[in-house]
C-alpha cells in the first residue's frame, strides 16, 4: 500500500464534527501546512485535542480565529487571544485538563485502557463532575481515556511505510497521539525509502501510520 499522498488528498478526509488530535507544542512538531489547508476548506464543528492552542496567526490556533472549531480539550490557552475571547463569549467549549494528566490520558486512549488515577487537580474545578476513587488511603480523580477520529502528526522524518523519527523537543505528543486515532496522517518534513532509518530512532512505528504527506 501506498501511504503517499497529497496534503489536499489529506484535508479530504475531515469531515464536519470530527475529533481530531494534533500534536506539537506552540505549534512545534504541529503538521503547520495541513492546518493551513484545513483553514482554507469547508470543515467545521471540530472538537480539537491539544496541547494548546498556540497562537491566532500560526499553528492550530488558526483554526480557532476561523471559527471552525466548537470544542478544544487542552491544557493551555494563555498565548491565543482568539481562543479565550471565543470562550468567554460561549462560542467554544473549553475543557481543561493539566499537562501530565493530558498526555496520560491520550497514553491511554492509545494503550485501551479505562483511564488513569491521579492526585493532580483534587479540589480544585478540574475535579468537577469526575469520579474519585480511594487506593489504600488515598484519593484519586479517574481521568478517562482520550481518543479521536484522526490524528494529526508533525514528523522530522518518515520512510516510505510511515515509520517516524522527530528532532528533539518537536515529539512532543506526537508518538502518543498517533496511537489514539482512527486514521493516522502524518506531514512529514522529509520522506526517505524504508529501510534507511534504524530501528532505534524509530519512534513511531509504521503500524500506526496510515497517510503520509511530503512537506
Amino acid at each position: 500500500m501506498n501511504k503517499i499522498i497529497s496534503i489536499k488528498e489529506a484535508v479530504a478526509k475531515l469531515q464536519d464534527g470530527m475529533t481530531i488530535m494534533i500534536g506539537g507544542f506552540l505549534s512545534v512538531g504541529t503538521a503547520n501546512n495541513m492546518i493551513d489547508q484545513i483553514v482554507s476548506s469547508n470543515v467545521k464543528n471540530l472538537t480539537i485535542i491539544c496541547n494548546d492552542t498556540a497562537f491566532a496567526d500560526k499553528g492550530l490556533g488558526k483554526l480557532i480565529a476561523n471559527k471552525q472549531v466548537v470544542k478544544v480539550i487542552t491544557s493551555h490557552i494563555g498565548t491565543n487571544p482568539a481562543t479565550i475571547e471565543q470562550m468567554n463569549n460561549g462560542e467554544i467549549i473549553v475543557e481543561f485538563s493539566p499537562q501530565g494528566t493530558l498526555a496520560e490520558r491520550v497514553r491511554s486512549g492509545g494503550a485501551g485502557l479505562g483511564g488513569v488515577l491521579t492526585p493532580t487537580g483534587l479540589g480544585t474545578m478540574v475535579a468537577d463532575g469526575k469520579e474519585i476513587i480511594t487506593v489504600d488511603g488515598k484519593e484519586y480523580l479517574l481521568e478517562k481515556p482520550l481518543r479521536a477520529d484522526v490524528a494529526l502528526i508533525g514528523a522530522s522524518v518518515s520512510d516510505t511505510l510511515g515509520n517516524l523519527t522527530y528532532r528533539g523537543t518537536s515529539q512532543n505528543f506526537n508518538p502518543l497521539m498517533a496511537t489514539a486515532a482512527d486514521l493516522v496522517i502524518v506531514e512529514a518534513r522529509n520522506i526517505v525509502e524504508a529501510g534507511s532509518l534504524k530501528p532505534e530512532e524509530v519512534k513511531t512505528p509504521s503500524i500506526f501510520v496510515d497517510f503520509i504527506v511530503n512537506n
